[in-house]
């Protein structure tokens, strides 16, 4: 065996008794060596890959940090979800995100009220009070169900267990960013990787005395579940929670246009770096609770808040090789393959080149001196290439026109804009293995069938091994094979056997998304699966003949459109794609899709909209509607129950087209009497 052999089996064999303690440490809450062993154990393998620069090729080092969170927390569904927010990056993005509470309310206010509150960077929690009683602590989670953490929660003093108020609410929901200070991290630094990662662990030990020995700290910031409602505004919410004795931020503070967006956004970035706790941009909310209950949320996101992060971290790096990835709807990405760079407290090794375009028009080679920079979870990017350090022998970049599997591709022509888009596509679907692979990871994730334990790279694990190839793949897996490889134990298949047995049962719309059909993204999937309603009438368009007659009927549907159409048609017209959503239906129970609201005003009925209206944007219109239990159609048809005609330029040829087919028309001010009656 040669040396650098040897040198390359001694840090594999390292980094193999590291993650064995680690998890000792962080899962069983069982060491097995002392702290100052461990310690010792860490700093040979650093001194190797400091030594031997081939080793940070292995890459290995950055899973070495704490250990993968198990199932050994009781799962608890969210009274209400708890989502994530939409990031801004700059000034434009911040005057879109006002332009858009505008335009959804109906109003002209560029002096809209803002709650402005720093981001911080820690783990997220909420604390339910009932009667005024701390009885339930639950972690994030994927947003809809989150562990049981209270007991840990509990060890954080300066939480409140009972609120101090003659008359609290019935129940109160406090949503609360845990962190470790920066100074008290100081003395933990060598057990984890950062700040957030120590807050982390800490909440997810099995021992609350263990949780209690770490200096955990909170900021309460939302609520989720409050009965009755006592708060008018985000402003009032955090007043009176503060004089129960929660911990609010002392920077939080009312904004009320874009340029003090501006000025607060610019002054917090200053003073962040003095700040005794880790933030990354600041979160602003619409102030007015009514207003935001009226904005309500996308399938992700609140309306009435947004993330604005602060500048992007960039560095110098070098191009070794650009490779080509396939995506999951064909797209073709170049990535860059970079010498490993440090931006923003994370080690970068590859950075995204969008498209062909985008490499002709920055003329990226491989050798290039460039910058890249990271701007929040946003993969790196190249931002700039130095072609004063360029070697007078590079070559400009040939983007390949083939994929990955051999086949052609091509950019397809938008039928919005009528030109070419810029990314390049193979369109063989699941015939081609690479899109196949991606489509895999895509089916598991949480937004789809939300698989614990068959994240990404274990998809790639199974996939080389021959253990996946198909969907359905996933529910025959052979858990006698898995339990030979390194890491699966008895623990870890009967926990991936309850996960998979679980998301055998799925809803509808879910299950649509999780297919992954281009352009059919979770709100699309929803109006679908309205459309639908059962999965027997779904798989009608496997039937080529009755699939031309539902593509027909799919135009009446408001927010499915010629683009939608044609995708779907081209998905189901593909024998390989057809053949493999058959056998994943076949082993799954596929719940019908449940109208949010059979006993509303609308309920039952398919309404269309034409015209502006007074106080209301038609996009709030439609979702009073649909909130009422309507399906809102986007053409006039016999199916139609009423036309809603707002004041404002109504279409003539609309409402003349409902008098003949006696459709009922509703003026706006009959609305207005239906909603309030």
């Amino acid at each position: 065996m040669s040396l650098k052999n040897e040198i390359i089996k001694s840090y594999k064999q390292k980094a193999k008794e590291i993650k064995k303690h680690n998890k000792h440490y962080f899962i069983d809450d069982h060491p097995k060596i002392t702290d100052a062993k461990f310690d010792e154990l860490k700093k040979e393998f650093l001194k190797l890959e400091s030594e031997h620069g081939f080793l940070k090729e292995l890459n290995l080092s950055k899973n070495l940090v704490g250990f993968s969170p198990t199932n050994k927390f009781k799962k608890i569904k969210h009274i209400k979800p708890m989502l994530s927010l939409a990031n801004a990056f700059n000034s434009e993005d911040m005057k879109s995100f006002i332009k858009k509470i505008n335009n959804y309310l109906n109003i002209n206010n560029s002096n809209l009220d803002l709650f402005a509150e720093p981001k911080i960077d820690g783990i997220s929690a909420t604390l339910i009070y009932e009667d005024g009683i701390l009885t339930r602590g639950l972690s994030r989670g994927d947003g809809l169900v989150g562990e049981d953490i209270l007991e840990n929660l509990k060890t954080i003093n300066s939480i409140p267990k009972n609120i101090q108020k003659k008359t609290p609410p019935k129940l109160l929901e406090i949503r609360c960013e845990i962190f470790i200070g920066k100074k008290d991290f100081l003395k933990l630094k060598d057990k984890f990787a950062n700040p957030r990662n120590a807050a982390g662990g800490s909440l997810r030990q099995k021992n609350p005395l263990e949780t209690s020995k770490i200096p955990l700290k909170y900021f309460a910031y939302g609520f989720g579940a409050v009965e009755p409602m006592i708060f008018k505004t985000q402003a009032d919410f955090l007043n009176k929670i503060s004089k129960w004795k929660f911990n609010i931020n002392p920077l939080s503070k009312i904004i009320r246009n874009l340029k003090e967006v501006e000025i607060e956004h610019n002054k917090i970035n200053q003073i962040r770096s003095s700040l005794d706790y880790d933030i990354d941009g600041i979160v602003y909310k619409v102030n007015d609770l009514n207003l935001q209950k009226r904005l309500g949320n996308t399938s992700n996101s609140p309306r009435w808040a947004i993330a604005y992060k602060f500048s992007a971290e960039k560095a110098s790096t070098r191009i070794k090789d650009i490779v080509i990835q396939v995506g999951r709807t064909g797209a073709i990405t170049p990535v860059a393959k970079v010498e490993p760079v440090t931006v923003g407290g994370v080690v970068v090794s590859n950075a995204t080149l969008h498209n062909e375009d985008e490499i002709k028009r920055k003329d990226i080679r491989v050798g290039d001196s460039i910058i890249i920079q990271r701007a929040g979870d946003v993969i790196p990017q190249v931002v700039s290439v130095d072609k004063s350090k360029r070697n007078e022998n590079s070559k400009k970049y040939i983007f390949p026109k083939k994929c990955l599997c051999g086949a052609e591709t091509k950019k397809e022509l938008s039928k919005t804009t009528n030109k070419l888009d810029a990314v390049r596509r193979c369109i063989k679907g699941y015939d081609c293995k690479f899109i196949a692979k991606e489509k895999l990871k895509h089916i598991v994730s949480k937004e789809a069938f939300n698989i614990d334990g068959l994240g990404k790279k274990v998809i790639e694990q199974f996939w080389h091994l021959n253990f996946i190839k198909k969907p359905s793949d996933i529910f025959n897996l052979n858990y006698d094979k898995i339990k030979k490889l390194e890491g699966w134990g008895d623990l870890s298949i009967n926990n991936l056997k309850k996960a998979i047995e679980k998301s055998k049962v799925i809803s509808l719309d879910r299950f649509i998304f999780s297919i992954g059909i281009r352009h059919i993204g979770q709100e699309n999937a929803k109006i679908l699966a309205d459309f639908f309603n059962s999965i027997e009438e779904f798989k009608k368009l496997f039937d080529s003949k009755i699939k031309k007659k539902i593509l027909y009927n799919l135009v009446d549907l408001d927010g499915i459109g010629e683009t939608q159409i044609q995708s779907i048609d081209n998905f189901f017209s593909n024998a390989t794609n057809v053949n493999i959503i058959k056998d994943l239906i076949n082993k799954l129970n596929i719940k019908n899709y449940i109208i949010k609201n059979n006993k509303g005003k609308f309920s039952n009925k398919k309404l269309m909209f034409t015209g502006g209206f007074k106080n209301i944007s038609r996009s709030e219109a439609k979702a009073i509607a649909e909130n009422n239990g309507g399906k809102v159609l986007g053409s006039i048809s016999k199916k139609l129950d009423f036309l809603v005609v707002g004041e404002s330029k109504p279409t003539k040829k609309k409402i003349e087209q409902a008098k003949q087919l006696n459709i009922r028309i509703i003026l706006e001010k009959e609305w207005n009497e239906i909603l309030n009656s």
